[in-house]
């Protein structure tokens, strides 16, 4: 028996997929130096402007006068905790999208945000905790609420419809914890919930963000050694088994490490509203698809984050948190998503 290969048919396919290619390289290279800019920005400018040399003598550790404590001290840790918590919210995001083949399937809609956020007011307002074991408590909370997720979900569906709506389901019950725990709560713990309940980068220092760069390095390692049976998810179940790829053990990685960067950057800065939700359909739209859409992604959720950070501190009326900023876009993007799923026939 002779296999005959249809070059002509072939030819036009795998030119399609080197065009492909490139694009998505292209569009990494101008997201990377976006994101180079925003950072340089940050750094340079503020309330008052650095020159280049200032900033670049203050990173290297010369003689840089009064910008070492401006750069190192308040700017540099800012930019670097919007930088990893942008790259976590916008990877773990794209990754829940991704395996259930739905935009709605982001952290901010199933819950574990909400979960996230629960847990740390009710460390500060009943327990009195602060700083680290907050961040610790809203990790463990996050993973938890995933797992219960996970679970209600499980059995036919839960791919896809079914773990999403009882996703929102628990997000509604947490957001009544959260309400009820502010109420009757004193002047400054309600202060200082609700401002980790924004998402805010204040008060951001160095040793906070080794924390969610570890997680990042950890979980996005998973995510990567993970990245081609998500890719092949896309296709259903069916189709990617017969394709050698175990379903139910790539789920669990990618959920195991879409939670893990979550939790960690929800625990770092507050839950930053719908970086993790608008991330992955950008990345789509910008590389079409494919197996470049979670590194895409992931520096999207950083330009959303730096630069949501940067106007709501100096571009508008009032200064304002980072998550109020993307809040304000991401709300928008929602109905409109609702809005062409409905034209669609219901469909997302």
């Amino acid at each position: 028996m002779t296999l005959i290969i249809d070059t002509q048919a072939a030819a036009p396919a795998s030119h399609a997929r080197n065009r492909g290619t490139r694009r998505a390289v292209i569009v990494l290279n101008m997201l990377g130096l976006c994101l180079v800019g925003l950072i340089a920005l940050t750094l340079s400018c503020g309330q008052g402007c650095l020159p280049p040399a200032h900033v670049l003598a203050a990173l290297t550790g010369a003689d840089a006068g009064g910008a070492d404590f401006v750069v190192n001290d308040l700017r540099l840790p800012r930019a670097l905790m919007s930088l990893v918590v942008g790259l976590c919210f916008g990877l773990g995001g794209a990754a829940f999208q991704v395996m259930l083949r739905n935009p709605l399937a982001s952290p901010d809609i199933i819950g574990i945000s909400a979960g996230a956020g629960a847990a740390a007011v009710f460390a500060i307002v009943v327990l009195s905790l602060e700083g680290w074991a907050v961040s610790a408590v809203a990790v463990s909370a996050g993973l938890g609420i995933a797992t219960l997720i996970w679970g209600l979900s499980s059995g036919r569906g839960a791919a896809g419809a079914r773990l999403i709506l009882v996703g929102i389901g628990v997000s509604a019950m947490l957001n009544s914890v959260t309400s009820y725990l502010l109420l009757d709560a004193p002047a400054w713990d309600r202060a200082e919930a609700m401002r980790w309940l924004t998402g805010s980068m204040n008060g951001a220092q160095l040793v906070q963000v080794w924390p969610v760069v570890a997680a990042l390095a950890v979980f996005g390692g998973l995510l990567a050694v993970s990245a081609r049976d998500l890719d092949l998810l896309r296709l259903g179940d069916d189709a990617a088994r017969a394709l050698g790829v175990r379903s139910d053990a790539t789920r669990f990685r990618v959920t195991l490490a879409a939670v893990g960067l979550v939790a960690f950057a929800t625990s770092a800065a507050g839950p930053v509203a719908f970086v993790a939700f608008l991330s992955g359909p950008i990345a789509a739209r910008l590389t079409r698809g494919g197996r470049f859409i979670l590194p895409a992604a992931g520096l999207i959720g950083a330009i959303l984050v730096l630069a949501g950070d940067y106007a709501g501190q100096f571009m508008l009326p009032a200064r304002l948190p980072v998550g109020v900023v993307t809040g304000a876009i991401g709300a928008p993007f929602l109905l409109l998503l609702i809005v062409k799923a409905n034209r669609n026939g219901g469909t997302l």
